[in-house]
């Protein structure tokens, strides 16, 4: 099949935009609680009111300080419920979001401020503070004025958000729904910049109608996540990438209450009080997941009844998904009995880490190994990866409860059409196709063909329309020999071993294919534990010979899916630890290849110093 496309379920009024989503669950229900803030003494209810109450003192403050429609207002700040108060008080004012991440350096700041055209920078946190004024001071961003920077904790001697809520009080009502309802769903509501690993991030023009369209009719996509009774997730994930936000902006609109926590380091504890009913995540997290569960047994005396468990799982799983692809009658009378059994002992435990009521996650961003997706499938945590991109604001394609090939990113969003191009490319065009890149029209005529956006990925649809992604396209390595190689699915293989953490398939000119192969700290822990040997370091363990011994089995067992001429015939075990801090890591944890390249640039010139035996 070379293309696919589900009919647009609900579409919206050209004149209203995403404020209007708010102001329809105001009406609907204002005590409905739409949100929860983590305080220490719990979690602390925001109903519908109070949020508009305070989203609509923050936006006057904004006009007060001369804020006009269609201006660009800038965040700085982790993941944060006034993240999400700051978002909608700029689109109350008419204005347009810049969201930053906050990982962002010095020039990249500079570059989006200047880009963007941004009046005013919010931010949080003393560091961040410094940062961006430094920033400021010393470039050419104050070339049209000073530009207010606000802090969004309450703390220090900068603007806060209490202050500009109190300098907006003099304007009226009428002035503020004047502002609230300039824009349609054509106009921009944010600039979102790519985390690309070349050159400057180009602004990707999201528009209210991308998000209100997505918001409208993913509800009626994934009723089973989002209109169930009592619906509430947590969210970590940084929303400075526009994944998180149209998630918020969906969940606002089907009424469910979303929680935030900073990162992944609190997550769990917060999962356990929470307690979400799906949550959105990355692949690292249900890995990371997956190896804590597999710890605390081994620890507690019970590898081999986790092993069990997990086997069942995964077998249950498989025989399910064969049957839903038509391939066979589904499990059998004895898999069915064990993973019973082990439903019973083991899969609550697993079900108590997330909160003890998750029933959907869903998982995007990069690829979920197939034996994580499996387990939890299998244990009653069904999780329904999806694709999307900056490009796209965010899910184009997800697997459903009711429509679920694992290993695929599901089928295409209502009023969405997916087609795959002669040469493999995947091409989208829909409700969430972006408008264009900011004050880039060489680079946005360049990024479509016949009305679809071309998203440099390649890709398959099978009959049933159901997508996978096979790799990117401008990874795609031609060795010395003129053979082409795909690294991600041999990346992908590689990883499925517990001790790797990440691959870097390298091989660009050269004669033959090679790997960087980051190793895992916490599946190294239990590597060693699981053999009785001491615990090793990943420095330690690159050198190793038993470490080296397992990693080459990972390496056969991928090799055997591919040519000669395209197998790892060599690799180097590091010690990095890839991180978003490092520079080897997007903000959504994928990896950076051009980066990794240039730093172990000597790893991969010694991996060639030597030629290995065919």
């Amino acid at each position: 099949m070379r293309e696919a496309s589900t009919e647009l379920l609900v579409d919206a009024d050209n004149n209203s935009n995403v404020t209007e989503l708010l102001m329809e669950r105001c009406a609907k229900d204002p005590h409905h609680v739409l949100y929860a803030r983590r305080t220490v003494n719990g979690w602390s209810n925001v109903s519908t009111y109070r949020f508009v109450a305070e989203v609509t003192a923050l936006a006057k403050g904004l006009i007060a300080g001369g804020l006009s429609p269609g201006d660009a207002v800038a965040v700085l700040s982790p993941t944060s419920y006034e993240w999400t108060l700051v978002d909608f008080a700029i689109w109350f004012a008419g204005g347009v979001t810049v969201p930053v991440y906050e990982t962002s350096s010095a020039s990249q700041i500079e570059w989006i401020l200047l880009d963007s055209g941004a009046r005013r920078v919010f931010v949080e946190g003393s560091d961040k503070e410094r940062l961006v004024r430094d920033v400021l001071a010393h470039s050419q961003v104050l070339g049209k004025g000073p530009m207010p920077v606000v802090r969004m904790d309450n703390h220090g001697a900068a603007p806060n958000l209490a202050s500009l809520a109190a300098a907006g009080r003099g304007i009226s009502d009428a002035e503020l729904e004047r502002q609230r309802t300039s824009a349609g769903l054509a106009e921009v509501a944010s600039i979102v910049y790519t985390s690309g690993t070349t050159g400057k991030p180009k602004g990707c023009e999201i528009t209210h109608g991308n998000f209100v369209l997505i918001a409208r009719n993913v509800i009626p996509f994934l009723p089973e996540l989002l209109l169930q009774p009592g619906a509430r997730t947590l969210m970590f994930l940084p929303l400075a990438h526009v994944l998180a936000r149209a998630v918020q902006v969906v969940c606002l609109t089907a009424g469910a209450t979303v929680g935030h926590t900073a990162g992944a380091d609190g997550l769990l504890a917060d999962l356990r009080t929470f307690k979400p009913t799906f949550l959105l995540a990355v692949p690292r997290i249900f890995e990371k997941v997956y190896a804590g569960a597999a710890h605390k047994a081994l620890l507690a005396g019970k590898t081999r009844l986790f092993a069990a468990a997990a086997g069942a799982a995964i077998e249950y799983s498989k025989a399910s998904d064969r049957a839903r692809r038509g391939e066979g009658h589904g499990p059998g009378w004895l898999a069915a009995a064990r993973h019973a059994v082990f439903g019973k002992l083991v899969y609550p435990r697993l079900h108590a880490v997330f909160g003890g009521v998750l029933g959907f996650a869903v998982s995007g961003a990069s690829r979920l190994g197939p034996r994580e997706a499996h387990f939890f499938a299998g244990a009653g945590i069904p999780v329904l990866e999806g694709y999307g991109l900056t490009e796209t604001t965010a899910p184009c394609t997800v697997n459903t409860p009711a429509m679920t090939r694992v290993g695929s990113v599901g089928i295409p969003l209502p009023g969405t059409t997916i087609r795959v191009a002669d040469d493999g490319e995947v091409l989208v065009k829909g409700i969430g196709v972006f408008k264009g890149y900011h004050a880039n029209e060489a680079a946005t005529a360049e990024a479509f063909t016949d009305g679809f956006f071309r998203t440099g990925d390649l890709g398959e649809l099978d009959e049933h329309g159901f997508l996978t992604i096979t790799g990117r396209k401008k990874d795609i390595l031609v060795t010395a020999g003129g053979k082409n190689v795909a690294p991600a699915p041999l990346e992908e293989a590689v990883r499925e071993h517990p001790l790797v953490a990440n691959v870097v398939v390298v091989g660009e000119d050269r004669p033959f294919v090679a790997a960087l192969v980051d190793l895992d700290p916490e599946g190294l822990e239990l590597w060693c534990a699981e053999r009785g040997v001491p615990m090793l370091t990943p420095t330690d363990a690159k050198d190793h010979p038993a470490v080296r011994e397992a990693v080459q089995s990972a390496v056969d067992q991928a090799n055997r899916h591919v040519s000669a001429a395209e197998s790892i015939r060599s690799f180097a075990l590091l010690d990095a630890g890839f991180s978003v801090e490092s520079g080897h890591l997007t903000p959504s944890l994928k990896v950076k290849r051009a980066a990794v390249v240039e730093s172990f640039a000597e790893e991969i010139e010694k991996l060639y110093a030597v030629s290995p035996a065919a």
